[in-house]
C-alpha cells in the first residue's frame, strides 16, 4: 500500500469513525492541494512551461531552502537575495502556508512532515500535462529546462546521464540549455544531445578554432550526424536559437549556455569548446533574429544565475523574458527589468530539484506581446498523481544492474565498484546507513548540515586538520530521524568527476583560496560571479565580509584547536 492508498483508507476509516477525528483530519488536510491550487486558466495564445536545475532527481525530495543568500551591490535586499520573513512579506506569501515551504527554511521539519516531499518527475509530468490541458493543448505551450538535467544522482552518473534524456523526452521537454552536462566526456555529450527530442541550444558555445583545424573534432562530430558543429563559419557548436510556433505565434529562443564553465569544471571534458558571457554576440543576434524572423517574442533559456540575467536583460535591447537556471533561485514573482530600449524584460527562475515549474503566458496581437501573465507552483507530491508512463519508466530504470562497465569516477582505478556489480541500482541506492540525527541539507551561503558530515567524513578519512568540500548548491534534505540512504548520498556527491585526496598547505594557500572563491561569489558585478556558494570547510574558522574587495574579505582564520 503506497502513502495515497493508505491516505484513502484513513479517509474512509475516519467517515466510518475508526480513526480519531484529529489524526484523520491533520492526515488529510496535509495530503490534498487547496481546491484550485494548480488550476491556471490561458491568460493569452501562448503559454511557456519552465523547469531547471533538477540535477538527475527523479525521485520525490526533500529540499530545504536557504536561511542565507547574500545579495552585493544592486542585489543587497532584493530578490532572489531574501530569505525567510522577508521573502514571505516581499512576495505576499502567508506563514505556514504551503508556499512558505516550499520557498523557505521556516519551520522546515515540522512543515515537511505536513506536506511531505516536493518534485518527483512522475508528478511534475502530471503537472504539465495538467497546465498544458489548461492552456487548450500541448501545441499552445512551449516546455524549457534552463540546464544541469542530466547530472546529480547515482542513476545519472552510472548511465552517463541516458537515464535523464529518456525521462526528458517522456517529459515532453522542447527546448534546453547545458552546464553539467558537458562534463561527461564529448562523445557522451554529443550522444546524449542525438538521444534527446527537443533542441539543445547554446549562442555562447563556440568550437575552438584549433579543434575547427584539425581533423579528429570532425570525425568525431560524423559520427553523431553533425551534431557539436552546427555552423563551421560562425563556430557554433550548437544552435544558437531555435523559432518555434506556437499556437500561431513565432517565438525566437536564444540559448545560453553556463558562461563559466571552462572555469568552473575541468576542460578535460570538453577539450573541443569554449564559452563565456558573449554580450556582444547576444545584442546581434537578438537584433539578427528581430530582423530576419520577425518573431512575435524573443525570450532566452539561461544558466547564467539570476543576477548575471537580470544584468544581461538590462544590457540586451529585444529580449522580453529570462528564463534562468543556475543558482537554484525559487522565485515566485519575476523580476521586472527595464531593458535599453525602454521596455521591460521579465526575468524569473525556477528554483531546482523538480521542485517548481513556472507558467507564463502571452498574450500577442499585432506581431508583438500585449500582456504577460506569471506563475511559479511548488510541485508538492502527493496532492499531484503520478503520471504512469513516467513512474515505470523510473522503476524500470533502478531495476538495472550495475555492471563492469559503470564508469563513476575519473581515475581510472576508482572507474568502476566491483562491491556493486551484478546489483540493481534499486538495491545499492535503498541501503540505509545511518539514521539522521537532525535535519541534512546543503543550501546557504556558506555552510550546510550535510557539508557538515561531508567534511568530518574527510577529515576522520584522511586524518587531516582540514577538509575542504565544494559549495555545491544542488543535493536533497534528509529529514531528523530519517534514514540516510545512499541514494541521499549519491545526491550530494555524485558529480562526473570529483575525487578525494589529502595534501600539504601553508595558511596563506588557505586564505588565498578562501579569498578567491569569496570574490568569485561576492563580486559587486554579477558578470563576475560564478553563482555558486563558498567552499565548505572542515576543522576550521574564519571571518568573512562580504562588502569588501578581493584580499580584504577573509580574517581571524583560526584551526578548531585555537592555532592561527
Amino acid at each position: 500500500m503506497n502513502r495515497r492508498q493508505l491516505l484513502k483508507a484513513m479517509a474512509a476509516a475516519a467517515a466510518a469513525g475508526s480513526l480519531p477525528a484529529i489524526y484523520s483530519a491533520r492526515a488529510l488536510a496535509s495530503n490534498s492541494a487547496p481546491s484550485g491550487f494548480y488550476d491556471i486558466p490561458m491568460q493569452g495564445d501562448a503559454r511557456i512551461l519552465h523547469i531547471t536545475d533538477v540535477h538527475g532527481q527523479l525521485k520525490p525530495v526533500y529540499f530545504r531552502e536557504p536561511n542565507v543568500n547574500l545579495g552585493v551591490g544592486d542585489a543587497y535586499g532584493r530578490a532572489p537575495h531574501l530569505v525567510g520573513k522577508n521573502f514571505l512579506k516581499e512576495m505576499g506569501i502567508a506563514e505556514n502556508s504551503p508556499e512558505a515551504y516550499a520557498y523557505t527554511y521556516l519551520n522546515f521539519l515540522e512543515q515537511a512532515k505536513k506536506y511531505g516531499r516536493t518534485g518527483g518527475f512522475a508528478h511534475v509530468k502530471t503537472l504539465l500535462d495538467r497546465l498544458r490541458e489548461q492552456a487548450g493543448g500541448r501545441q499552445n505551450t512551449l516546455t524549457l529546462d534552463g540546464g544541469d538535467l542530466w547530472q546529480g544522482s547515482g542513476t545519472s552518473l552510472w548511465t552517463r546521464g541516458v537515464d535523464m534524456v529518456e525521462a526528458s523526452n517522456i517529459l515532453g521537454i522542447d527546448v534546453m540549455v547545458g552546464h553539467w552536462e558537458f562534463t561527461y566526456r564529448e562523445e557522451e555529450v554529443l550522444s546524449n544531445v542525438a538521444l534527446f527530442k527537443g533542441d539543445f541550444i547554446g549562442q555562447n558555445v563556440k568550437i575552438l578554432e584549433d579543434s575547427l583545424f584539425g581533423d579528429e573534432y570532425y570525425e568525431m562530430v560524423e559520427r553523431f550526424d553533425g551534431r557539436g558543429l552546427y555552423d563551421e563559419d560562425t563556430g557554433h557548436a550548437f544552435q544558437p536559437y531555435v523559432m518555434k510556433e506556437v499556437n500561431g505565434a513565432r517565438i525566437a529562443v536564444v540559448g545560453q549556455a553556463f558562461p563559466r564553465t571552462s572555469n568552473a569544471n575541468p576542460k578535460e571534458f570538453f577539450p573541443d569548446w569554449s564559452f563565456g558571457l558573449r554580450e556582444d554576440d547576444m545584442i546581434e543576434l537578438v537584433e539578427q533574429i528581430r530582423a530576419e524572423e520577425q518573431p512575435d517574442a524573443v525570450i532566452l533559456v539561461s544558466h547564467n544565475g539570476m543576477d548575471v540575467d537580470i544584468k544581461m536583460a538590462e544590457r540586451v535591447p529585444g529580449l522580453n523574458a529570462v528564463f534562468g537556471g543556475h543558482t537554484h533561485d525559487g522565485v515566485p514573482q519575476p523580476i521586472k527589468v527595464k531593458n535599453v530600449d525602454g521596455n521591460e524584460c521579465w526575468v524569473t527562475n525556477a528554483g531546482s530539484n523538480g521542485k517548481f515549474v513556472g507558467c507564463m503566458d502571452f498574450a500577442i496581437e499585432g506581431g508583438q506581446i500585449k500582456n504577460m501573465v506569471y506563475k511559479q507552483l511548488p510541485v508538492i507530491t502527493d496532492w499531484l498523481e503520478a503520471d504512469k508512463e513516467m513512474d515505470a519508466f523510473i522503476s524500470q530504470m533502478r531495476q538495472t544492474k550495475y555492471d563492469d562497465k559503470v564508469i563513476e569516477a575519473r581515475n581510472k582505478k576508482w572507474q568502476n565498484n566491483p562491491a556493486r556489480v551484478g546489483k540493481t541500482y534499486e538495491e545499492i541506492l535503498s541501503e540505509k546507513l545511518a539514521k539522521a540525527d537532525r535535519t541534512l541539507y546543503r543550501r546557504g551561503n556558506f555552510m550546510g548540515t550535510w557539508d557538515q558530515v561531508i567534511c568530518n567524513a574527510l577529515r576522520w578519512e584522511y586524518k587531516a586538520d582540514i577538509a575542504l568540500s565544494a559549495g555545491v548548491r544542488w543535493g536533497t534534505t534528509t529529514l531528523e530521524g530519517e534514514w540516510i540512504t545512499m541514494d541521499d548520498v549519491m545526491s550530494q556527491c555524485a558529480t562526473t568527476y570529483s575525487e578525494t585526496y589529502v595534501q600539504e598547505m601553508t595558511g596563506k594557500a588557505i586564505k588565498d583560496m578562501l579569498e578567491g572563491v569569496a570574490d568569485n561569489l561576492f563580486d559587486p558585478d554579477p558578470y563576475l560571479q560564478s553563482g555558486g556558494d563558498m567552499v565548505r570547510v572542515g576543522g576550521l574558522d574564519y571571518t568573512i565580509d562580504p562588502t569588501k574587495p578581493l584580499g580584504s574579505r577573509i580574517s581571524d582564520v583560526i584551526l578548531d584547536d585555537g592555532r592561527v
